[in-house]
């Protein structure tokens, strides 16, 4: 883990702490902290005020970056390894979705990413080597996305053969959830538009359960989690016949 991951480790435990107390725990030098932070508040991972370092606000996606983000970067790391240089994908919002844009688009060549996310937009927007494809809508402020009729107007122009999406919950009788009922109305609109749809989500997801029933079993080919799924739920998985990938 580096110390950067370590520093997010630390404040999203904390929720609060200062930096003469991160500077303590990890015993390097203030200055050494301070530009660390300096780099992490440039990412939106956290925020700096009057000598402490401190979450976002809990429903930005930001602040979903920050949480397990050493497992989310572990497991974009391993997805990404199914994508070839000059290839065209779609990513749908969310935190591990994120990371999985950011390590192609700056460790990838020529690579074509479509998206109703305006954060992941942003995000990577200083790689030279990615094009990026924004899918508009009606944008949700928190989440950074854009949804509902106008993202279906546009997505029949499009085709691809890896949809990357993120998921909230897991039940064995309602398949894949999400939280947001507009949000995942749109994200099975982008579904229509891929050969395949994959999952990208951290092992905690599978011991919650989304409000919205997003994906049936049937529609999703292949998971990317952790290694800290418990059995019974990767058992689940491979008796329907998905490809799961542990990072």
């Amino acid at each position: 883990m580096s110390r950067e991951e370590e520093i997010l480790a630390i404040v999203s435990e904390k929720k609060k702490i200062e930096v003469n107390e991160l500077s303590a725990l990890l015993n390097v030098s203030k200055v050494t902290i301070r530009k660390d932070l300096d780099k992490l508040e440039a990412r939106g991972l956290l925020h700096r005020q009057h000598g402490y370092a401190l979450l976002n606000n809990l429903d930005d996606i930001n602040y979903r970056l920050a949480q397990n983000y050493d497992q989310k970067r572990k497991i974009a790391l391993e997805a990404s390894k199914i994508v070839n240089d000059g290839e065209v994908i779609m990513i749908e919002s969310g935190s591990t979705c994120a990371l999985l844009a950011e390590e192609l688009a700056f460790n990838r060549n020529d690579i074509t990413i479509i998206t109703n996310s305006c954060f992941i937009a942003s995000y990577v927007r200083k790689a030279e080597s990615v094009k990026v494809i924004l899918l508009g809508g009606e944008y949700q402020k928190e989440s950074q996305v854009n949804v509902g009729p106008l993202v279906k107007q546009v997505i029949n122009e499009f085709y691809v053969d890896k949809l990357f999406v993120g998921i909230d919950g897991f039940d064995v009788r309602r398949g894949f959830t999400g939280s947001d009922i507009t949000r995942c109305d749109t994200t099975r609109t982008l579904a229509t538009a891929a050969n395949q749809t994959i999952v990208l989500t951290d092992s905690s997801k599978f011991s919650q359960n989304g409000l919205v029933s997003e994906f049936g079993f049937s529609e999703i080919s292949k998971v990317f989690t952790d290694k800290h799924i418990n059995r019974e739920a990767l058992a689940f998985l491979e008796k329907e016949k998905i490809s799961v990938f542990t990072a």
